[in-house]
């Protein structure tokens, strides 16, 4: 009988090495990765997304990155479904799969499967995510808090795109997003291992602000000037974007802007890693320990089969 194949999921906040480990394991096994960074699928957001850069993309083949235009919505339940048909190819290729990002509703959706949430039409989802940007994600929150206070104690509340689609939902069907948190985990054709990266906070807060600082030397400020026409886009409602749409507005000087991002930024990674803590049987290590990683991988694998 074949092997039982296996995805492995690297998860972790943001700054901590993912993209690196990620390329690291993929040599080892000879395989290719699929990203689950909900920002990295746009083709016009890269600088403000760490994206892997040109040798990375060349050193190990990627999928989902720069799959999608800043015009197009893509959901996490459009990502399950392309995710699972191109797992399915690459399974005819590799026993091992690496799923790599930090986006832990994409991770979820891939590896459990997510309720099939209806949509409301366009002009209510152009509309919230205007009202987004214009009175800002606390305002937002409350109105998210008074319809569905289950959903607002145990969601992201501070990622906008979240909140957007909790009040889409709501509008939609008149129902909170919470009445369709119900379903159990889908059980996949192939066994998944989660590898959880991190570091000592202080460290990772370090990396974190001199990643910004890298991303304005990059340009970061251009990329963003350039997608003012596209800025109500919910991938665009995200930290490193929203707060040089500020700056651009007038509202931020641009080093009140950079500190906020920087702020954000250590902000987020804190809710990444509370979250991926809570999730499944994530098994973690310091971005150092890859020999300590592939060994553990290979031994799961081997009492798994």
């Amino acid at each position: 009988m074949a092997n039982k194949k296996t995805l492995i999921a690297i998860v972790g906040p943001t700054a901590v090495g993912k993209t690196a480990m990620a390329i690291s394991l993929a040599q080892h096994f000879k395989t290719e990765i699929i990203s689950a960074d909900s920002r990295q699928f746009y083709k016009e957001m890269s600088i403000g997304t760490a994206k892997p850069n040109s040798d990375e993309l060349i050193a190990v083949k990627h999928h989902f990155i720069d799959s999608h235009g800043i015009t197009q919505d893509y959901s996490a339940g459009d990502f399950e479904r392309e995710a699972l048909l191109k797992l399915e190819e690459l399974f005819q290729r590799h026993d091992v799969v690496i799923l790599v990002g930090g986006s832990g509703l994409f991770v979820r959706a891939l590896c459990e499967g997510l309720d099939d949430l209806p949509k409301a039409g366009d002009e209510v989802r152009e509309r919230l995510n205007t009202e987004m940007a214009k009175f800002g994600l606390e305002v937002m929150k409350e109105r998210l808090k008074s319809i569905d206070p289950v959903y607002f104690q145990n969601a992201d509340i501070d990622n906008p795109q979240r909140v957007v689609r909790a009040l889409e939902v709501f509008e939609a069907t008149g129902n909170p997003m919470s009445f369709y948190h119900k379903k159990d985990v889908e059980k996949r054709p192939f066994d998944i291992l989660t590898i959880g990266l991190n570091m000592d906070r202080t460290l990772l807060y370090e990396r974190i602000n001199l990643r910004v600082d890298m991303m304005m030397d990059a340009g970061l400020l251009d990329e963003v000037t350039a997608l003012l026409p596209f800025r109500t886009k919910p991938a665009l409602l995200t930290v490193g974007y929203a707060e040089l749409f500020d700056y651009l507005d007038g509202k931020l000087s641009l080093e009140e802007a950079v500190d906020k991002i920087k702020q954000n930024s250590r902000r987020y990674a804190k809710r990444q890693i509370t979250w991926f803590k809570k999730y499944g049987n994530t098994h973690w290590f310091h971005p150092s320990e890859l020999s300590e990683i592939i060994k553990f991988v290979h031994t799961s694998i081997e009492k798994a089969s």
